[in-house]
């Protein structure tokens, strides 16, 4: 039986753990996508405790390397979690969903030109398929995060309340 200080303490160990992999692997679809494009990587930081960041130059479709990153931050997680089969994998993945369509709301209302979204309207992106992907993503990602925090928290025994 878990008791509710171990369950927090639980959640309060994996939510450093997700955003640390979520701001990796949407770094690493960045880089990803540059590479996949042709794109010369010239420098880049991975390290998920200072703000990570990858500058291409020459980077011939830019809409590639700057959709790979939330793309993969979405994806990279949910695959990972499909292959370990565990609810703390599962409470990553969604919360990678939730915090890289958010990501891309808040820079959108932010209006910061160094931030993703707005690059991705300076490369010709879409603004309806940015606000799609931030829509599908944010609510999948919460509902899923929201339910694997009830769970995580939830007492385990239901004489424990």
């Amino acid at each position: 039986m878990r008791t509710r200080r171990r369950r927090v303490i639980e959640l309060a160990i994996v939510l450093p753990i997700a955003w640390s992999i979520m701001v990796v692997t949407h770094e690493l679809g960045h880089i990803l996508g540059g590479w996949l494009s042709g794109a010369s990587l010239v420098r880049y930081d991975i390290v998920p405790w200072r703000l990570p960041y990858s500058l291409h130059q020459p980077d011939p479709v830019p809409l590639i390397t700057l959709w790979m990153g939330p793309i993969f931050g979405v994806i990279g997680p949910v695959v990972l979690a499909s292959l370990i089969r565990n609810r703390y994998a599962w409470l990553i993945a969604d919360f990678c969903i939730l915090a890289n369509g958010t990501y891309l709301t808040l820079a959108w209302f932010a209006g910061d030109q160094l931030l993703d979204t707005a690059r991705l309207i300076n490369a010709g992106a879409h603004e309806i398929s940015i606000a799609a992907f931030c829509a599908v993503t944010v609510t999948v990602g919460y509902l899923r995060f929201r339910k694997d925090c009830i769970n995580l928290l939830r007492p385990s025994d239901p004489e424990t309340h």
